[in-house]
């Protein structure tokens, strides 16, 4: 199994070589799943959302949250009004 970093940075090429990307959000999932990898090694986990709502501070391009954060550890979404606990994410294009 390749490490996450290599995976991340062909995926990064195979966009940015199609010529179909954006700058900033195509490049989105590969962030998110580098970010989930790296994430489910760390105690206690760490699982990467992209795209949140605006909370006060403007529209974070994501944010990393634990797993106390989920109704249940399997649920898509965190708890209603949780900010991310371990950070936001504010993404720029390669």
């Amino acid at each position: 199994m390749p490490h996450p970093l290599e995976t991340y940075l062909h995926d990064l090429y195979t966009l940015h070589s199609s010529g179909a990307g954006v700058p900033e959000t195509s490049y989105y999932p590969a962030l998110a799943n580098f970010l989930n990898a790296i994430g489910r090694s760390l105690k206690p986990r760490v699982r990467c959302l992209i795209n949140l709502a605006d909370q006060g501070a403007g529209l974070p391009d994501g944010g990393l949250y634990t797993p106390d954060q989920f109704p249940k550890s399997s649920a898509p979404l965190p708890r209603e009004g949780q900010l991310p606990s371990r950070g936001a994410i504010e993404a720029k294009g390669p």
